[in-house]
């Protein structure tokens, strides 16, 4: 039987981002958390489509589309030009969607992600802006049977960026890793939360594929509004299968759009593909072209913080962190704040900073349920802790201890190793009473480990330990050890 022939997976994305604006594209309704709001209170005569009302463009927005654009590195037009998109769905109150489409905001990005090759450069192929639709919510009535469908407007009208990349990914989860790295650009510009389960940012994704080693690109399926990474990485990779089987068994692939199933873990087909002629595009007649200067866009680039990618990159350089440890640091814009003022604020070196901050720090985080290090310790107060470990007046096992009960007490570093008698013991005499009196009571293990036992060792340190509470500067631990132990040595 003949090997199956090898196959390539083309992937581009579409990404939705909705901005963090006071309020809606092309109105004064305010934008609120459609997970909480009462259904419908957030609404007018524009948003809603009625007739007779005029379109404003919300200039916040469009700076925020500046910003994101310019992050990609995209080439800004001076003039770009909004547009209907006509369809009919029930979420859709004018019918249309006013959007950009021949002449959008900004073309010709970049975005280079991390690979199993190194480096990916994933094209940015163009960054408009638009309004999004509303939201339906889908019930069964207990009594009936009967399926229904509410309609919510608070979300009609808000501030939407789409981000449409080239297809240059070749794998699942190289599609991750943009959508991952486009989240923390927008998080770090301001002008997105990234939070995924309120449906913030969504993808949709345009698979495709193609013998391996062929220049051509097959019938693409489109995977709709994932909220998720793993719904994103899940659903890529069960359609490329799906695919690859079609092929394999001398098929053609359709070109269509599908939904993913969470629940079945497959994707499932909604409706054929559309083609840009089916929404009919034309320009929107009730707004002018959107004219950005010159001088607005070099305000804008002035702005722009220092980026993810351009952050770890610094932390490597200037604090010698491992690119593993700097990405973690560098993943939220308030978790590099932090470790720069606790690397500044510490006599510490910036790697153990940064090792007991994504170690200790983040695991009992964690454990209380994720909040933030900004919002559970000062910086200033997890450097004091620091500092002690640093001038030996603690060992580690106690900065742990007094770490955890910082967070729950508020109390300072210094107070808690005062008040509960934790000082290391790094006094000779004393520590070798404790090993004296350990080595006494256990002769069968010592016995055992001059017999070659070696690991026997760890017990009898653990005991010393015990017996000095935790406070035993461990390195005077260890050397008295191995004295009394290999006293010919």
């Amino acid at each position: 039987m003949p090997p199956k022939r090898a196959y390539e997976t083309i992937i581009g994305l579409e990404v939705h981002a909705e901005m963090q604006t006071a309020s809606k594209m092309f109105c004064g309704c305010p934008v609120v958390d459609f997970t909480t709001a009462a259904p419908n209170t957030a609404v007018c005569p524009v948003c809603s489509g009625m007739p007779g009302v005029l379109p404003v463009v919300n200039e916040q927005a469009v700076e925020y589309a500046l910003r994101v654009a310019l992050a990609l590195e995209c080439t800004i037009a001076e003039t770009s030009i909004f547009a209907r998109k006509n369809y009919f769905y029930p979420d859709l109150p004018k019918g249309y969607q006013i959007s950009q489409y021949e002449h959008p905001l900004a073309e010709n990005g970049r975005l280079v992600i991390p690979s199993k090759a190194g480096g990916c450069l994933v094209r940015v192929r163009r960054v408009h802006l638009e309004e999004d639709t509303g939201k339906l919510t889908h019930r069964t009535d207990p009594e009936t049977g009967e399926t229904f469908s509410l309609v919510d407007l608070n979300r009609s009208g808000v501030a939407l960026l789409e981000i449409v990349s080239e297809p240059d990914m070749r794998s699942a989860a190289e599609a991750r890793a943009y959508g991952e790295a486009l989240r923390r650009i927008l998080r770090y510009l301001g002008v997105n939360s990234g939070d995924m389960q309120k449906g913030v940012m969504r993808f949709e994704a345009n698979v495709s594929v193609r013998p391996a080693g062929s220049d051509w690109l097959g019938n693409r399926v489109e995977i709709k509004n994932l909220n998720s990474f793993r719904a994103l990485e899940r659903a890529i990779a069960y359609e490329a299968e799906r695919q690859r089987a079609i092929l394999e068994a001398g098929e053609m692939v359709e070109q269509q759009t599908v939904g993913w199933d969470e629940a079945a873990q497959q994707t499932v087909i909604q409706r054929s593909k559309e083609e840009a002629h089916d929404y009919r595009y034309f320009p929107e007649p009730d707004l002018p072209p959107l004219v950005v200067s010159p001088e607005w866009v070099e305000r804008v680039r002035a702005s722009l913080p220092e980026l993810p990618q351009a952050k770890m990159r610094r932390f490597e350089r200037e604090y010698g962190l491992p690119a593993e440890t700097a990405a973690l640091l560098a993943e939220e814009p308030a978790t590099a704040d932090y470790f720069e003022t606790l690397a500044h604020a510490t006599k510490a070196a910036p790697r153990t900073a940064a090792n007991w901050l994504t170690g200790a720090l983040f695991a009992l985080l964690n454990a209380r349920e994720g909040s933030a290090p900004s919002e559970s310790l000062p910086a200033e107060a997890f450097a004091a802790l620091l500092d002690l470990l640093d001038e030996g007046l603690i060992n580690q096992n106690t900065a742990k201890s007094v770490l955890e009960e910082m967070l729950a007490s508020g109390e300072s570093a210094l107070t808690i190793v005062e008040r509960r008698g934790l000082r290391q013991i790094s006094d000779e005499a004393a520590v070798a009473a404790a090993v004296e009196k350990v080595l006494a009571a256990h002769p069968a293990q010592v016995a055992q480990y001059r017999a070659g036992k070696s690991g026997l060792l760890h017990f009898l340190f653990g005991q010393v330990m015990r017996e000095t509470r935790g406070q035993a500067d461990p390195q005077v631990v260890r050397r008295l050890l191995n004295r009394r132990l290999h006293p010919d040595t």
